[in-house]
């Protein structure tokens, strides 16, 4: 059984939450604390966090951030406010997809399940996919390039999957969402732009020649060369 990590102030919005998500087998642990649920985090095996962005002293950017500094547990940010700025901040921050209340039962189950569907191994047998001196190892979902190692998050793995899958190829926004949101609902196109350039930071600050090989194909998308 999947285990749901539950943040949101309301004590109410909590329970509503779980009463959507119990029929479909997942156990949910709910807090109202920012300090709580790292604590969990830390000590329970949690398959996902709903993360609510307007939580009293420490609210959901900050605990995300904090989160990521550990864990690349899957994390969807939850908020009232539909302002694109948070949806950037989230993202930014190291959340993996983002929901505006109020929200349709459906369509947040959706969302839950296809971030676990695409969380496991695929099974195929190929442990890594390996592009030149770069090696995306899909067990730990980590990119390594010669001695260097950088955890990414879910969206940024699949993300460089499709990238180092079909290294030259060019890969339109479309497509690379398509690779890297698994379910039929709509999602900003330029949701990709803020992940390839959080990859493009991250990669750089740990090292990596990023801008030798993750290409801007102006007008059309990105690429790996």
């Amino acid at each position: 059984m999947e285990t749901i990590l539950l943040v949101d102030d309301e004590q109410r919005m909590l329970d509503l939450i779980e009463l959507f998500l119990l029929p479909h087998g997942f156990r949910c642990i709910k807090t109202t604390s920012g300090k709580e649920a790292l604590d969990i985090l830390d000590k329970e095996k949690i398959s996902l966090v709903l993360l609510d962005v307007m939580i009293p002293e420490m609210d959901g950017w900050s605990i995300c951030k904090k989160i990521r500094q550990f864990s690349d547990v899957p994390i969807i940010m939850l908020t009232a406010r539909a302002d694109k700025l948070d949806l950037v901040k989230g993202l930014e921050t190291g959340a993996d997809d983002y929901i505006t209340k109020p929200f349709d039962d459906r369509e947040l189950t959706a969302r839950i399940k296809a971030l676990l569907r695409r969380f496991p191994a695929d099974g195929n047998g190929t442990a890594a996919i390996v592009a030149g001196e770069f090696i995306l190892d899909k067990e730990t979902y980590a990119i390594q390039y010669s001695k260097l190692q950088v955890q990414l998050t879910l969206k940024e793995f699949f993300i460089m999957e499709a990238l180092l899958s079909r290294p030259r190829k060019t890969f339109t926004r479309e497509e690379l969402l398509q690779a890297a949101w698994d379910y039929n609902t709509y999602t900003d196109i330029r949701t990709v732009d803020s992940h390839i350039r959080n990859l493009r930071e991250k990669l750089k600050s740990a090292g990596f020649p990023t801008e030798e090989f993750l290409k801007t194909v102006w007008g059309i998308g990105y690429k790996w060369k």
